[in-house]
């Protein structure tokens, strides 16, 4: 008995430390000179470093060791940043070696001991080296000479990149990058279609939701680790809806989440992404507007069980601060003095009450140099209308500076004839009740004294912006 624990102890020592360890990744980058590199994994638009190696004397980086690797979507990060160096996969295969340039350009690459990633860097670089193809031939398009040829040459290169697609992408090898490809298609538009930006944006998520994840050989943790998905989610809602207004957007949060369903993962994924962005958006039109409906329907609703009570705490007061000034919203009354200051409730000069359909409230202050450029520029239009047949606005200016006196005085150096109010007495706190808390803010109100628009316009827009809406309104 002695003697075959001695003959197995034996056997266990002799056995190579390769065939010990689970992995053994191998990198070798030509002309690379970081000294140590790392293997981070993807969630949104964040990387976690998980692994690392140092530079040999080959200049190869060696990742080994008995860890277990999900499969997955990976990056190689350089130690200059936390920028991905490139993407690889870990699929077929825990023993491979990838070598390339310094930044492995897929066209430099050559893989040994995993099909998935040899597969991988040649559709990638044969789709690059396709999509310069077709801009010289797009090039020879313009011109009559070559036009013909550069038709044929199109032609030919179109059904030579079909019947590539139709070769890497087949479903039957089960590769984790060519499935999360098909996963995540956006789809095409049917030439039939008359409005392809509205059937686009319908149709977006039909292929993700049509594929259940157990169908496309993929787990949830891999999906939400994969930079296609964050692409998606991401091209979704800041490219093709950056321009929509706030029900679009709000709509569209909507039908995501019932596909989404009770998923909280994934949801969690999509929301704690797109909350931040609207929330902290200062340009867009309608974000704070689709901030405020996410916030409402969703966190402060018990939609969303990952927030905790400080998060939910901080959004319920935010909610309640920028609803107020949202477009749609009915803009609070103000009552506030002019210039000359009188604490007679009788005397002060209401935000509501002009015979103009629209009212400009401009907050504004003297010693703010963005806001003197502007409050002149907006003189020049309101002064070109004071003669005008009809105007369609009152400016309600309200001075955004303690110093009264230095208010007024700029009031009058610089002739402005529209509505001047300011100083200590109002009936309310204007920038609780138009969150007010920089300046110079426009709203704008309409013929219900509702916000049409809670951002600062260009002037040179203003009569368009305000002849479009009056368009839209008698429509």
């Amino acid at each position: 008995m002695k003697r075959n624990i001695l003959l197995l102890a034996l056997l266990v020592l002799s056995v190579p430390a390769s065939f010990a360890q689970r992995y053994k990744m191998v990198f070798r980058l030509e002309d690379n000179t970081d000294t140590i590199m790392y293997i981070a994994s993807h969630y949104r638009d964040h990387l976690t470093r998980l692994d690392s190696a140092h530079r040999a004397a080959d200049g190869s980086f060696t990742f080994a060791g008995n860890r277990t690797w999900p499969r997955g979507v990976y990056a190689l990060v350089g130690q200059k940043g936390d920028k991905s160096l490139r993407d690889f996969v870990i699929d077929d295969s825990r023993r491979f070696t990838i070598s390339g340039d310094a930044t492995l350009t897929p066209s430099s690459v050559t893989v040994k001991g995993s099909d998935a990633n040899r597969d991988m860097f040649l559709y990638q670089a044969t789709v690059d080296q396709a999509r310069r193809e077709m801009e010289s031939i797009r090039a020879r398009k313009k011109d009559a000479a070559t036009r013909t040829q550069a038709e044929t040459d199109e032609q030919a290169l179109t059904a030579r990149m079909e019947e590539f697609e139709k070769r890497m992408r087949n479903p039957q090898k089960e590769q984790l990058y060519f499935t999360l490809l098909a996963l995540c298609d956006n789809g095409e538009v049917p030439d039939s279609v008359d409005d392809k930006p509205l059937y686009y944006r319908q149709h977006y998520w039909d292929t993700f939701f049509r594929t259940p994840l157990a169908a496309s050989h993929l787990t949830l943790s891999t999906l939400l680790h994969s930079p296609q998905f964050f692409n998606k989610v991401n091209y979704f809602f800041f490219g093709m809806l950056y321009y929509a207004d706030s029900d679009t957007i709000s709509a569209e949060i909507d039908r995501l989440a019932a596909r989404i369903g009770d998923d909280t993962a994934m949801l969690r994924y999509v929301f704690d992404h797109i909350e931040p962005r609207y929330f902290r958006s200062t340009r867009n039109v309608g974000w704070d507007a689709a901030w405020c409906h996410l916030a409402e329907h969703y966190y402060l609703a018990g939609r969303c069980p990952w927030a905790s009570e400080g998060t939910l705490h901080n959004m319920r007061y935010n909610y309640n601060r920028i609803r107020k000034s949202i477009i749609g919203a009915h803009g609070q009354e103000l009552w506030m003095a002019d210039t000359n200051q009188s604490a007679d409730p009788k005397d002060w000069i209401s935000s509501h009450r002009f015979p103009t359909p629209y009212v400009i409230l401009w907050f504004w202050d003297p010693d703010c140099h963005h806001c003197q450029k502007q409050s002149e520029e907006l003189k020049v239009l309101y002064d070109s209308l004071l003669t005008a047949p009809y105007r369609p606005f009152e400016v309600y200016a309200v001075g955004y500076e303690s110093d009264v006196d230095k208010w007024k005085k700029y009031v009058k150096e610089h002739d402005f004839r529209w509505v001047n109010v300011g100083g200590p007495n109002v009936n309310v706190d204007y920038q609780e009740a138009y969150n007010v808390h920089g300046a110079p803010t426009m709203i704008i109100l309409d013929q219900n004294r509702d916000i049409i628009m809670n951002k600062v316009l260009s002037i040179k827009n203003l009569m368009k912006f305000l002849e479009d809406h009056e368009k839209k309104r008698q429509q």
